[in-house]
């Protein structure tokens, strides 16, 4: 017996083989009952559902109109998804085999002797475990579920000439990461849209975390006054919906009849007549776009950086200062040595957040100019960033689902391989210091 109690594989454990058997010899009648009957019922589901849903899964379907290849492959990836939690179940109460044999041994006292105990126990010692496993199954569905229908619909031919039910999906392996990479025409576009999204993101996100600073040190100078006004007047542009903010930018240049153009500009020129700064394209030329949308993000995305940096300076310890003036440092030597390193250690992983979520920032893009003006090819304009272009490439009148999924795991792996980078390089959530 001592032998067995050493050993990996106890009796419960090798009886489990069956789900429910390692409980029954173990005396949980309740939790065996349960364990069985839960295998009991994913052999009938198996064979009364799953078989066909993975063959679907793997065929796509034979009979255009009769079946739809979208369906089953949603369907066969549920089913994988069922497999996947029922291995997941099987391991578990193997394990949980071996685990109550030992402490029959052990600790007895800790084991129900009925269903009742059982269900007391776990309550007791296994309710953050209960919790923890429902988030899981919850995250399989909601989040694992559409990444997995996203990458298998790259592997396929899902375009406007292959709709289903009308048509058949095929699986085409990897034919539509080379016609993004090798076909002139989608080269040229992929890459003149994700040179504009890194450019964006950068210029964007950074004027936003400038503006966003330099007025929280401006606000912490304790010889402003009326900071509470000034204070007000800066946060209004996170008063009001991002939305009503773009689409009435979007008004203001418009080079007819804005005001940029029939206002802000003539009275420019009034004060300084050298400069005759003339009428700006600002919706018509892509470059003034492009201007107009950074500008735009900037006002729009201060405010937030403005309210963290603001925290951030209230924690700093007034110590510091008062150690750095006694070594004689200047007011630019403390905001270099003290201030901006405090900021940037502390706010490392929202900054981070804040260029990613900007990458992705669809409704700046699209509200302000749809994209436009002018096109680069395959649907995308000249203003239009990754995100934007798979809206387009999905919603337009000849859909490219295939390619759109592309973009989208590119997208992905891009911005989830340069947060870890810079999380790791940062060491932002290191906690050990």
């Amino acid at each position: 017996m001592d032998n067995e109690e050493k050993s990996p594989f106890t009796l419960p454990g090798l009886l489990s083989v069956i789900p429910g058997l390692g409980q029954l010899y173990n005396k949980q009648i309740g939790k065996g009952i349960i364990f069985m009957s839960l295998f009991a019922l994913f052999v009938y589901q198996l064979k009364k559902y799953g078989i066909s849903a993975i063959r679907g899964l793997i065929t796509l379907g034979s009979t255009p109109m009769e079946d739809h290849s979208l369906f089953l492959m949603i369907t066969g990836v549920l089913q994988f998804i069922l497999i996947l939690l029922f291995l997941m179940f099987y391991l578990a109460q193997i394990h949980d085999a071996n685990k109550v044999f030992r402490l029959l041994k052990e600790s007895p006292d800790k084991v129900g002797k009925n269903f009742i105990e059982v269900l007391k126990n776990t309550y007791e010692y296994g309710f953050p475990y209960l919790l923890i496993s429902l988030s899981y199954v919850l995250m399989m569905f909601f989040i694992l579920f559409p990444v997995i229908v996203t990458i298998l619909i790259v592997f396929t031919n899902y375009d406007f000439n292959h709709i289903p039910p009308a048509s058949l999906i095929d699986w085409t392996g990897l034919d539509t990461f080379k016609k993004i990479f090798t076909l002139s025409i989608f080269r040229k576009t992929f890459f003149a849209v994700f040179s504009w999204t890194i450019i964006w993101t950068i210029c964007g996100t950074t004027l936003q975390i400038v503006v966003g600073i330099f007025t929280a040190l401006i606000m912490n100078r304790p010889t402003l006054k009326f900071k509470r006004l000034i204070g007000v007047i800066l946060l209004l542009p996170w008063a009001v919906p991002g939305f009503i903010t773009i689409l009435t930018f979007s008004n203001i240049f418009n080079p007819s009849i804005g005001a940029i153009n029939t206002q802000v500009i003539p009275f420019i020129n009034n004060l300084f007549p050298l400069l005759n700064i003339g009428m700006i394209p600002w919706k018509t030329d892509p470059f003034w776009t492009k201007v107009a949308i950074i500008l735009i993000q900037g006002w729009l995305g201060y405010p937030y950086i403005y309210v963290l940096t603001t925290g951030i300076l209230q924690s700093i310890p007034s110590e510091l200062y008062e150690a750095a003036s006694i070594d004689g440092a200047n007011v630019l030597q403390k905001l270099k040595t003290i201030t901006l390193p405090y900021i940037f250690t502390v706010a490392a992983p929202v900054l981070i957040t804040q260029y990613t979520g900007n990458f992705n920032n669809f409704g700046m893009i699209y509200l302000f100019n749809e994209g436009g003006p002018g096109s680069v090819g395959n649907g995308a304009g000249t203003t239009d960033i990754l995100i934007s272009w798979i809206y387009k490439l999905t919603t337009g009148g000849a859909p490219q689902y295939n390619i759109a999924s592309a973009l989208t795991i590119f997208i992905s792996i891009l911005v989830i391989g340069i947060s870890l980078v810079i999380f790791k390089q940062t060491k932002a959530f290191d906690m050990g210091g």
